[in-house]
């Protein structure tokens, strides 16, 4: 099982590089930008080491105002498409967990991003940014609850139940749809799979295989989409790469609390900036004065 799911996300990850550049070529190519490199590689690098890579990028976009709010959603999900893919691949061989519980999380998140996609494209900005607001919202308060020791511990097991398996695959395919909006499903599945009593650890190749597989499937309905800025989303690529392998392979463990509350800090700036652009009645359009 485990390596079929390995061929399959090399299959998926060969579609989605393919799509990529064949969409750089057709428009004209793009230079990636040097911040959305440096960007992809340090939130990448962190991401390895699980702190999650959508809301410290969010945050930043947001706030150096590098792409507009409706085209975020589309930014993470192809930016961090690849350095997803490469994750999953290391952690689902590393790790032991379930391959039934796996592949069925795994599954159900894909079909829940193919379904999201399809509202995402043609969402309203205002909604984008609600939704993006409140994912930032609510990954500040992980990263806070994480540091004050409240989240779940978790347990010792590497399976669950089979009375316990639909429900947390009904659960992914939800997460996996909101995943398109932006909102990450790295806490909220580790959250999930810890109050059962899955080992924390293995819930690693659960979250990063749910990603690296919905990812292409949602990156390549967002490449063909007109929501995305091709020199910010490369950057991100290019940049996460080497750092996910420096992370995986070179580094492993840092002590991450005092990073976790700087980013609290700025993603609740963001995620207010955004609740605040959302909610203000919309400015009226200028009329044209006759010459």
């Amino acid at each position: 099982m485990v390596q079929v799911l390995l061929v399959l996300l090399a299959l998926f990850g060969v579609v989605f590089a393919v799509q990529f550049v064949r969409t750089l070529v057709t428009q004209g190519g793009y230079a990636p930008r040097l911040e959305a490199i440096v960007l992809g590689a340090v939130t990448n690098f962190f991401d390895t080491l699980g702190i999650g890579s959508y809301a410290p990028t969010t945050a930043w976009l947001r706030l150096r105002k590098l792409t507009p709010d409706n085209r975020i959603p589309a930014m993470l999900t192809v930016g961090h498409c690849i350095p997803s893919l490469i994750q999953a691949l290391i952690f689902i061989q590393i790790v032991k967990v379930d391959p039934i519980l796996l592949a069925g999380c795994i599954g159900s998140a894909v079909l829940g991003a193919f379904v999201g996609v399809r509202f995402v494209v043609r969402a309203p900005v205002r909604l984008v940014q609600t939704m993006v607001g409140i994912a930032l919202t609510l990954a500040a308060v992980a990263f806070a609850m994480t540091n004050l020791k409240l989240m779940p511990g978790g347990g010792t097991a590497l399976s669950l139940p089979m009375a316990e398996l639909l429900p947390v695959f009904a659960a992914h395919f939800v997460m996996g749809a909101l995943m398109t909006f932006g909102i990450g499903l790295y806490a909220p599945s580790l959250v999930l799979l810890s109050l059962l009593g899955l080992n924390p650890v293995a819930a690693f190749p659960i979250m990063m295989g749910s990603c690296a597989f919905l990812m292409p499937v949602a990156g390549v309905r967002f490449l063909k989409s007109q929501r995305i800025d091709l020199r910010v989303a490369t950057g991100i690529a290019l940049g996460g790469v080497p750092a996910v392998l420096v992370a995986a392979f070179l580094v492993k463990s840092l002590p991450l609390g005092t990073l976790r509350w700087g980013v609290v800090v700025v993603v609740l700036y963001a995620a207010t900036q955004l609740l605040w652009s959302a909610a203000r009645p919309a400015q009226p359009a200028a009329v044209p004065v006759a010459s």
